[in-house]
């Protein structure tokens, strides 16, 4: 049974790892012929660092009762939890290729009732971090040791519902539950900051009770000790603020908001993959 993710894999195998599952987005996306690029593009070097380094999972057994456990809320992007699922063996990568379709189990926002290694279905802003802190609450109640991941975008710090629920994990102390923000500065309708400003996110937090730390969200080794850091057992639930770039690793799709959804077309795939490939 593979209990933990190998613990030997170094930066350049995870950035290996993260090329290969940028090549895997951009296909599924153009093959589907909707999707959401952008924030796919843009936190996949999180979820690449957690499934091939830190979590404690059992691909073969995905609802293993003591795994760790890993929520996406900004739902939209699942497209990068697929293919990071397929890579780590959940399921044949040929289902990638079936993404939105009506009877596949790869929808447009993961699903857990359908999609092996999913632990929450999410998809409206917000909630599926409300959703992760009641299962680190639940895990904390059950003395279970497991830890509990939330990935979220930079905008669902807009929702007042997530508020709620950071006092929540603060009171409850839920030093096993760890929130990463894709902080990739654009969303559906443009620029984060003229929208609705979220700065200054790391005191806001803070405000909260939870203990911040402020890193590249691409940078490998930055990732590794941020989430090395969120091990200490002092009763602060805790949070990583990753800057990031939207469309990450295909210059024409970096930093603009047109990316947030849409297919590439033909000639776009073709571009896109031959940058990555290059890269390799």
């Amino acid at each position: 049974m593979n209990d933990r993710t190998p613990s030997d894999i170094g930066v350049r195998e995870l950035e290996a790892v993260a090329r290969k599952l940028r090549g895997q987005i951009i296909r599924m996306i153009a093959a589907a012929g909707s999707g959401h690029c952008g924030g796919s593009l843009s936190a996949v070097d999180i979820l690449t660092y957690l499934y091939f380094r830190e979590l404690r999972i059992r691909p073969n057994e995905p609802r293993w009762p003591e795994r760790d456990r890993f929520l996406l809320s900004k739902g939209h992007c699942a497209p990068a939890l697929y293919a990071v699922l397929a890579e780590r063996g959940y399921f044949p990568k040929e289902k990638l290729w079936t993404l939105r379709g009506i009877e596949s189990t790869l929808q447009g926002h993961p699903d857990m009732r359908k999609t092996p290694g999913v632990d929450m279905t999410t998809g409206s802003l917000g909630q599926g971090f409300s959703c992760a802190v009641g299962i680190a609450l639940a895990g904390k109640l059950d003395r279970k040791d497991y830890r509990v991941y939330v990935v979220l975008g930079d905008s669902e710090l807009q929702t007042g519902l997530l508020w709620e629920a950071a006092m929540m994990a603060r009171q409850q102390g839920l030093d096993h539950l760890v929130a990463i923000i894709d902080n990739n500065k654009l969303q559906s309708d443009g620029v984060t900051k003229t929208i609705v400003d979220i700065e200054p996110i790391a005191e806001k937090w803070r405000a909260f009770g939870w203990e911040a730390r402020r890193i590249d969200g691409h940078d490998f080794g930055q990732i590794h000790a941020a989430v090395v850091q969120s091990k200490s057992a002092n009763g602060q639930p805790k949070v990583i603020i990753a800057d990031t770039v939207k469309g990450k690793g295909v210059s024409f799709m970096e930093g603009l908001v047109s990316w947030h959804s849409g297919a590439p077309n033909p000639q776009q795939t073709a571009a896109a993959l031959h940058e990555l490939e290059a890269r390799a």
